[in-house]
C-alpha cells in the first residue's frame, strides 16, 4: 500500500470533536449523524429565528398610552374623549386627551404622520378625498346641526340671507357643513350676509345680547350647557328643517332627526311642536396600523359610552359599521360581527395579550422550525452518501477499463488514475455514522488495485478482501 494511504485521513468520530466543541454540540452531532459545521449552523439558525421571534413578540404587544384629539373643552367631543379614557383605564391603558376646534382639525392631525394622534372623532362630510392611511372604527352618535335665530319664525336657511350668522370656528365640522348648506340656498362668504368665525360660546353670548341674528352649533363645539340655555330662552327658537328631506338626498351623509314635542321639559312643553333636524354621524377615526387590542377595548368603550338610548339614538343603534368617508377596518369589521377575539374574551386584558401574542409569534415559529430541523439530519446524510457513491462511480468504471486493458501503458496511464482517486478520497472527513461507508470505498479501491497486481489481472467476480 502506498505512503499516502498510510497518512490518510480518518472518518471524524463524534466524540473527537468534544476536545474543541462544547459537550452539547458533541452530543447533537453524536445523536443526528451530522458536521461540526452543520451542527453550528442548524444551532445558529434556530438561534436566528428565536431572535426574529422575540423581536416580533415585543414589537407585537399593544402600546399602554393611546391619544385622541377630540374637540374644544367642555364640548361633547371632549366629553365622550374622557370618558373613554375611564373605561380603556380599566384594562390599564393610559388615554392621553388633545383638545382641538373639532372634526376638521382632528383629521388634519390625524393625516399629518409628524403629529402624536391615534385616534379621533371626525364627523361625516368633511372630507370628500379617499384617505387611504385612515380607517374607520364605525360611526359611534348621530351629529344634529342646531340652528338657533332670533325674531320672527324661519323655516328655510335661505331666510336667513342678509344676516349676522355665526357659523363655527375654523378648523370645525360645524363651520365646513354650515358652509356647505348655505352655498345651497345661495348664500357665500362676502355677499350682503355677515358669516362670522366665533367660538361657540361666544356666539351663543352674542345672540342672546342680540349682538347676531343666527347660529349653527354641533356637538363638537358646543357644550350640553350652551344648547340647553338657548334652548330656554324665550326670545330664541330652534329652526325645523322643513326641507331635511331633500337635504339627506342631496347630502348623502347627512339624517333625518326628530326631537319630538316636550323632550327637553316636559312641564314647558320645549320644543312646542316635533323638530326636524338633519346631521351626519360622527366616525371614530384611526390611523391603519392601530394595534387590534386598541381598536378592540375603543369599541368596548364606544359601546359603553354610546350605546344606550338618547333623544335622537334608540338604544345599541351605535356604535355601528356606517362606513362614509372612510373603509371600516378589518379589526372593527370584525368585532362588528364575532365581538372581542377569543383571548380577550375570556381572560384579563394583560394575560389575553401575552397569550394571543405568544399564539401569533411563537406558534408558527415552532411549525416553521420542527420540520425545517427533521429535514436536516436525513439532507447531510443524503450529502455525504452522494460524495462517497460519487467516487464508486469513477472506481466501477476505472474497474472496467482495467479487465479490458492488457497494454502495460495503458494500465500505468489507468493506475495513475486510481492513485488519484484514492487521494481524493483520503481527504474526505465524515462523521462516526458513516465510517462503515468510507472504509467500504477505501478496501474496494484495494480491491481494484490488487486486479492488476504484479502485471495479472485478477478475476473481477472473486469478492473483495474483508
Amino acid at each position: 500500500m502506498s505512503k499516502d494511504k498510510d497518512d490518510m485521513t480518518r472518518p471524524e468520530p463524534a466524540g473527537s470533536a468534544s476536545t474543541s466543541a462544547p459537550g452539547v454540540l458533541a452530543m447533537i452531532m453524536e445523536i443526528f449523524g451530522i458536521s461540526r459545521t452543520f451542527t453550528i449552523s442548524a444551532i445558529l439558525f434556530i438561534l436566528l429565528l428565536l431572535a426574529l421571534a422575540v423581536f416580533l413578540f415585543l414589537r407585537s404587544a399593544p402600546p399602554t398610552t393611546i391619544t385622541i384629539t377630540s374637540g374644544p373643552e367642555g364640548s361633547v367631543y371632549h366629553t365622550n374623549a374622557m370618558r373613554y379614557a375611564s373605561v380603556l383605564a380599566r384594562y390599564g391603558v393610559k388615554v392621553k386627551v388633545l383638545d382641538s376646534h373639532g372634526s376638521l382639525e382632528n383629521l388634519q392631525r390625524l393625516v399629518d404622520p409628524a403629529f402624536k394622534v391615534d385616534v379621533g372623532f371626525v364627523q361625516g362630510g368633511v372630507t370628500n378625498d379617499r384617505m387611504d392611511k385612515l380607517m374607520s372604527l364605525g360611526s359611534i352618535s348621530y351629529q344634529p346641526l342646531l340652528v338657533f335665530y332670533r325674531g320672527a319664525p324661519v323655516e328655510l336657511l335661505s331666510e336667513l340671507a342678509g344676516k349676522r350668522i355665526a357659523i363655527g370656528p375654523v378648523g370645525s365640522g360645524t363651520r365646513t357643513l354650515t358652509l356647505a348648506l348655505l352655498e345651497s340656498n345661495g348664500i357665500k362668504p362676502g355677499d350682503s350676509s355677515t358669516l362670522l368665525d366665533s367660538e361657540p360660546k361666544e356666539s351663543a353670548r352674542t345672540l342672546l345680547d342680540g349682538t347676531i341674528d343666527a347660529v349653527f352649533l354641533m356637538g363638537e363645539d358646543a357644550s350640553a350647557a350652551t344648547m340647553r340655555e338657548l334652548l330656554r330662552t324665550t326670545n330664541i327658537h330652534l329652526m325645523s328643517f322643513k326641507q331635511a328631506a331633500a337635504y339627506t338626498r342631496r347630502f348623502s351623509y347627512l339624517s333625518i332627526l326628530q326631537l319630538p314635542q316636550g323632550s327637553i321639559d316636559f312641564g314647558k312643553n320645549l320644543p312646542a311642536q316635533d323638530v326636524y333636524l338633519i346631521g351626519p354621524t360622527v366616525e371614530l377615526v384611526a390611523r391603519e396600523h392601530l394595534h387590534p387590542a386598541l381598536s378592540d377595548l375603543l369599541l368596548e368603550a364606544a359601546r359603553e359610552v354610546h350605546g344606550r338610548a338618547s333623544l335622537l339614538q334608540h338604544k345599541g343603534e351605535f356604535p355601528a359599521p356606517l362606513e362614509h368617508d372612510f373603509p371600516i377596518s378589518a379589526d372593527a369589521a370584525r368585532f362588528y360581527k364575532s365581538g372581542k377575539s377569543f383571548f380577550y374574551r375570556y381572560l384579563p386584558f394583560w394575560l389575553a395579550s401575552l397569550t394571543s401574542r405568544v399564539v401569533v409569534v411563537f406558534v408558527p415559529m415552532v411549525v416553521v422550525l420542527i420540520p425545517v430541523l427533521r429535514s436536516i439530519p436525513p439532507f447531510y446524510r443524503w450529502r455525504i452518501r452522494a460524495r462517497i457513491f460519487r467516487w464508486y462511480r469513477a472506481l466501477l468504471g476505472l474497474e472496467r477499463e482495467l479487465a479490458g486493458v492488457s497494454d502495460s501503458a495503458q494500465r500505468e496511464q489507468l493506475l495513475k488514475r486510481l492513485d488519484e482517486i484514492e487521494r481524493a478520497v483520503n481527504q474526505i472527513k465524515v462523521p462516526a455514522s458513516f465510517a462503515d461507508l468510507f472504509y467500504s470505498l477505501r478496501t474496494h479501491i484495494d480491491f481494484v488495485r490488487h486486479l492488476t497486481d504484479g502485471g495479472k489481472t485478477v478475476d473481477s467476480r472473486q469478492s473483495p478482501p474483508a
